[in-house]
């Protein structure tokens, strides 16, 4: 098993088909014991108990620091270390520019790009103890090819903050033995969109070279590389999934 004894803490990750509880599933079938965090503490609980016994679930809103630190802590005191954070949790809104509220702006930026360096602050201390650790943070396509189809231009620079704050760690957090990296999924059929990609499936499609869209799967078997050994010298990558789409 590719990660036999390992701990994970995926964020965002309750929702039945999204990316993170796809790459929860995939770290549980590998070895890991995954804590899920998600707003909904019900539905934390009832995705880690999808997963099988042992795993937990825990409700935090990254957006809050103390939240991240707490949920950190509870899950070093039930299991004793942190080995993999992956950086789900966000919000996609489709506002176009003159569109975007100062509230809506700080909800997309807060959810995706200060919850990702809440909960990696909350992590490193741990991981700079044992002088290992993997982070994975999902940006999106969205920031580099300006702009997504069902995400607007502050989506689009949360997401490229996460890019580069993922640069930024990899550099810093080197010595440690930490990895840092992100993947850019390209247009994935979750539960996200909410039945908006039906009508326009076809157009979408036609622009991908592999002739379909990508599944959470997709993105949650990336995680799984870059959070096993087989990527052990990987770092700072900003790890394309979008089937063609976008080729640089």
């Amino acid at each position: 098993m590719m990660l036999r004894n390992q701990v994970a803490i995926v964020t965002g990750a309750a929702s039945p088909r999204g990316i993170g509880k796809a790459t929860a599933r995939r770290f549980g079938d590998q070895g890991a014991t995954v804590a899920i965090l998600d707003l909904d503490e019900a539905a934390a609980g009832r995705a880690a108990a999808d997963l099988g016994g042992g795993h937990l679930g825990l409700a935090c809103d990254v957006r809050d620091p103390a939240q991240c630190r707490q949920a950190v802590e509870a899950v070093l005191e039930r299991f004793g270390r942190v080995d993999i954070l992956v950086n789900n949790a966000d919000v996609s809104q489709p506002d176009r520019l003159m569109e975007i509220t100062q509230e809506n702006f700080d909800l997309v930026i807060d959810v995706s790009l200060r919850g990702s360096l809440n909960m990696a602050q909350a992590v490193v201390p741990a991981m700079q103890e044992r002088r290992s650790g993997c982070i994975i943070s999902i940006g999106s396509v969205a920031a580099q090819i300006g702009g997504g189809i069902f995400g607007g231009p502050h989506y689009s620079a949360a997401k490229g903050g996460i890019h580069s704050l993922t640069k930024s760690m990899a550099r810093e957090l080197a010595p440690f033995g930490i990895r840092a990296n992100a993947i850019a999924p390209g247009t994935i059929d979750t539960d996200i969109f909410a039945g908006k990609l039906d009508e326009k499936r076809d157009g979408i499609v036609a622009n991908i070279p592999l002739g379909r869209l990508g599944s959470a799967d997709d993105i949650a078997k990336g995680c799984l590389f870059l959070a096993s050994d087989l990527a052990d010298y990987i770092t700072g990558v900003i790890l394309d999934i979008n089937g063609g789409r976008f080729m640089h």
